[in-house]
C-alpha cells in the first residue's frame, strides 16, 4: 500500500517507519524541513520524503493524490510561540481539507485518552483534533493512548530524570492519580495492525498496557528496576505552576511542556475496554518490562527517536537549513587549529562528543552555563543526546541542535539553542590531518557584544582545552 506519514520526525514516527517498509508498503514522509530528516537510515528506495507545512494550505499541492492509508501524527503541544490549541485545530483542518481531494481508504490518528468530562487543555486539543478529522469524507480510524513508555518517550525520560537524580522527593498531589502506561512497542504494533482493516473504521479505540498504576508507583517501580532506594511524600500545597517548574528544573522538558503535562497529569487516563488486541493478537506489556527494555535499548545504543529532538523551537520552525551557512560579517569568532596524530580516533571523539561523555574539557564549566540557562528559561544541559555514538541532522545535543553531521566531509556543525543575546554555532572540521575548532557568535546589539567580551577568559580557556582533548590519544 502508498502510505502517507504526517510527523515524519516525530518519536512516534520514526519508530513505525522501519515497520511499514519491512512490511512492503510504500512510505511518503511528509517533513517541514527536509534536511531534518536522515534518508541515510532508510536504503529502501519505497521511502519518499515531501517538505509540506499543514499551517500554510498552500504547501500542501505536493501531496500524493494515488494514496491508500494517512497517518496523522502531528501535535505542537511543546510549541514555544502561538496557541497550541489554535494550531493543532488548523493543521487538522487543512489536512481534512486536502487529503479529502485524494484517493485515501483510510486516516489512523493516534490521539490521548480522553474519557473524563473535564479535560487539560492539552486533552482538549486531542479531542477537538479527532472531532475535525471525523468531519472528512474518509474513514477515520482513532486510537487513543496514555502515558507510552519507551526508550527517548518524554515519559520515560521524565521519570527517568526524577528518579535518578532525586532520592527524596516532595512531590504534588497529581502523583495520586491514575494512569494506564502503554509500551511503544504496542502502540506501533496496533498503529501497523489497524492499516487497511475495514472493521476499524471509523471507530475509535483507548489503547493501553495490562497495569493501571498512579503516577507514584510509576516512580517507585522504577526505582526499584533500577535497584535504587526512593522516598517520596505527595503534599496537597503545589500549585500547578509550582509543580511546572519543579518538572521543569528537575528534568530535560521545556517549560510550556511542562505546563501541559502538569495540567494532563491531573486527569485520569484509563482506557475504556476493547477487544482490539485480542483481534490482532497483541500481546500487551505490563510496565516493569517496558522499562526493561527501554534499558536494554538503551544500552545497546540502539534509540531509534527521541522526544527531545522533536521539541519544537526557533531553529526547528524556521527550518535548520536557513542556519547552515554560518555568516562572516558582523561576527566574532574563536578558531583554534591543531595537527592530529589519528584524525580517526579525533573524529569518533567528536561524533562522541556531549551527553554522558561530556564535553572534554571543564566539564563543570559547561554544567554551570547549562544551569544557568535553565534558569533564564532555557534548554539546559539535561537534554543530552539520543545516541553516544551516532548523530544526525536536527537532532539536540545538550543546549546545541545539529545543523551538520557529515561523516565523509569530517564536518559537525552546531547551533547553539541556549538563551543568548545573540546567535552562536560551534563547528568541527577535519581536514588535511589537522582539526580546526571555530565557534561563531552573531551578537544583538549592545548586550550581544557585551556578553561575548565578558565570556572571553572562559572562551579561550574552554576551547583551548577541549581541542587539545580531541586531538590527543
Amino acid at each position: 500500500m502508498k502510505i502517507l506519514l504526517t510527523g515524519a520526525t516525530g518519536y512516534i514516527a520514526q519508530r513505525l517507519i522501519p515497520v511499514l517498509l519491512t512490511n512492503g508498503h510504500e512510505v511518503i514522509c511528509c517533513v517541514r524541513d527536509r534536511s531534518r530528516f536522515d534518508t541515510l537510515k532508510y536504503s529502501q528506495s519505497s521511502l519518499s520524503v515531501i517538505e509540506v507545512n499543514f499551517l500554510r494550505p498552500e504547501s500542501l499541492d505536493v501531496l500524493p493524490v494515488d494514496i491508500d492509508i494517512a497517518y496523522y501524527l502531528i501535535h505542537s503541544m511543546s510549541t514555544h510561540s502561538g496557541n497550541f490549541e489554535d494550531m493543532e485545530s488548523s493543521c487538522a483542518t487543512n489536512f481534512k481539507e486536502c487529503i479529502g481531494k485524494t484517493k485515501v481508504r483510510q486516516v489512523i490518528y493516534l490521539s490521548g485518552i480522553t474519557n473524563e468530562i473535564e479535560l487539560s487543555k492539552h486533552l482538549s486539543s486531542r479531542k477537538n483534533v479527532e472531532t475535525i478529522l471525523s468531519t472528512g469524507t474518509f474513514p477515520l480510524t482513532t486510537l487513543k493512548a496514555g502515558i507510552i513508555v519507551g526508550s527517548g518517550s518524554a515519559s520515560f525520560e521524565i521519570i527517568r530524570d526524577l528518579v535518578e537524580k532525586l532520592p527524596f522527593m516532595i512531590a504534588p498531589r497529581w502523583l495520586n492519580t491514575k494512569c494506564q502506561p502503554i509500551s511503544i512497542r504496542n502502540v506501533i504494533e496496533f498503529l501497523n495492525a489497524v492499516a487497511g482493516q475495514t472493521e476499524t473504521y471509523n471507530k475509535s479505540y483507548d489503547i493501553g498496557g495490562p497495569d493501571i498504576l498512579n503516577y507514584k508507583e510509576m516512580l517507585l517501580r522504577f526505582a526499584s528496576i533500577r535497584g535504587l532506594k526512593r522516598r517520596i511524600v505527595v503534599v496537597p500545597v503545589m500549585t500547578p505552576r509550582i509543580s511546572s517548574y519543579w518538572l521543569y528544573f528537575v528534568t530535560s522538558t521545556s517549560y510550556p511542556l511542562a505546563k501541559n503535562l502538569v495540567n494532563s497529569m491531573k486527569i485520569e487516563v484509563i482506557c475504556h475496554p476493547n477487544d482490539l488486541a485480542e483481534r490482532f493478537n497483541i500481546s500487551l506489556i505490563n510496565y516493569d518490562t517496558s522499562i526493561r527494555l527501554a534499558f536494554d535499548m538503551i544500552e545497546q545504543n540502539q534509540v531509534l527517536s527521541s522526544w527531545i529532538d522533536a521539541q519544537t523551537s526557533n531553529v526547528l520552525e524556521k527550518g535548520i537549513s536557513k542556519y547552515m551557512e554560518v555568516p562572516v560579517n558582523g561576527c566574532f569568532k574563536d578558531v583554534h587549529v591543531i595537527t592530529l596524530n589519528d584524525s580517526d580516533l579525533a573524529l569518533h571523539k567528536i561524533w562522541s562528543i556531549g551527553g554522558r561523555n561530556g564535553w572534554y574539557y571543564a566539564n563543570w564549566l559547561w554544567e554551570v552555563r547549562g544551569f544557568l540557562d535553565k534558569l533564564s528559561g532555557g534548554v539546559g544541559m539535561r537534554r543530552g543526546r539520543k545516541s553516544q555514538t551516532e548523530i544526525s541532522p536536527g537532532e539536540s545535543l545538550d543546549f546545541w541542535r545539529v545543523l551538520l553531521a557529515d561523516k565523509k566531509e569530517k564536518r559537525l556543525l552546531l547551533f547553539a539553542e541556549m538563551k543568548l543575546p545573540g546567535e552562536a554555532w560551534l563547528e568541527f572540521k577535519i581536514a588535511n590531518n589537522q582539526l580546526t575548532q571555530t565557534a561563531t557568535f552573531r551578537p544583538l546589539g549592545l548586550w550581544g557584544r557585551l556578553y561575548w567580551y565578558c565570556m572571553l577568559p572562559f572562551h579561550g580557556f574552554i576551547f583551548k582545552g577541549m581541542i587539545r582533548k580531541i586531538s590527543t590519544n
